[in-house]
């Protein structure tokens, strides 16, 4: 008897030892010292996008990840000024319909005219396939100034630039999962944005 209690007791303490984790070489350290790869994950690449170590396939979907990122800041501040009730002034179509007609949300789509809607999908078109491109083969992966905008960009030592990136790819990342949250929320019937009362 003694013998089998001896014998559990000396399995059960070896469930809680520390297991020999053998290490592995895999391509996926060639990104681990990219833009983004930050505490507390690092490189965070969960479906095994690049496994393969691709620097192509990596440069494609960094872009993507900024052009989303970029998108969904906009697509954040747009939703936030919307329901706090801001709108341009005069009319969206020539039957009278204001502005300050069309509600916030998915509700517009509904309520903004075909006309209005075809103009939309039109330049968010015409966005994507002249204006938000690297044309000139920029400094780095998104860089859409093409030669023309620069805003002080070349003022910035390398440091400063490379946190400057880091902050926009983070603020994209953020931006992606808000305006998300938003959209998911408002199809629920809970608004994630509290009511300000009035002074």
């Amino acid at each position: 008897m003694k013998l089998i209690i001896a014998a559990t007791l000396a399995a059960s303490a070896a469930a809680f030892a520390p297991s020999k984790v053998a290490q592995t070489s895999t391509s996926l350290s060639a990104f681990e010292a990219e833009l983004g790869a930050q505490e507390p994950l690092g490189f965070f690449d969960p479906l095994g996008l690049v496994e393969d170590g691709n620097q192509a396939k990596f440069d494609r979907l960094r872009f993507v990840e900024l052009k989303h990122g970029r998108i969904s800041m906009l697509a954040v501040v747009g939703y936030l000024i919307e329901e706090a009730g801001v709108r341009l002034p005069g009319a969206i179509a020539q039957d009278g319909t204001t502005f300050a007609d069309i509600p916030a949300g998915f509700a517009a789509l509904s309520k903004i005219p075909d006309a209005g809607l075809f103009q939309l999908f039109a330049f968010i078109g015409f966005l994507e396939t002249f204006v938000m491109k690297d044309v000139t083969g920029g400094e780095f992966v998104g860089d859409f100034r093409n030669g023309s905008l620069d805003y002080g960009w070349d003022t910035f030592d390398e440091d400063t630039k490379l946190q400057k990136r880091a902050i926009e790819l983070n603020q994209g990342r953020a931006a992606m999962m808000g305006i998300l949250a938003l959209m998911v929320h408002e199809k629920l019937g809970v608004s994630l944005i509290p009511s300000i009362p009035d002074f």
